[in-house]
């Protein structure tokens, strides 16, 4: 269900934030916190700037194993990005 829906949401003519805090608090249980959009976001970028490992600051009160960052690898994988990471056809 998740994926399929990640798919679906990537079709809206609706902006990427909008698409990635439906993504968040839809497909997840307990639904990730908004304040994960923008993190969510530069890690897309950075991915599509082929810099995966770009370090990116995470929302007060979140953290990656310990730290303040996490790279953006980390925050596509565990949230489950790769649908937004794909090229579409037009």
């Amino acid at each position: 269900m998740g994926r399929i829906t990640a798919d679906a949401l990537t079709e809206l003519t609706i902006p990427l934030h909008h698409q990635i805090k439906l993504h968040l608090r839809s497909n997840f249980y307990p639904p990730i916190p908004l304040s994960m959009v923008q993190p969510c976001l530069d890690a897309i970028e950075a991915y599509h700037d082929e810099n995966s490992d770009k370090e990116i600051a995470m929302p007060k009160g979140i953290s990656y194993k310990g730290s303040n960052v996490a790279p953006a690898w980390a925050i596509i994988e565990q949230h489950r990005l790769d649908s937004w990471l794909e090229e579409k056809e037009n």
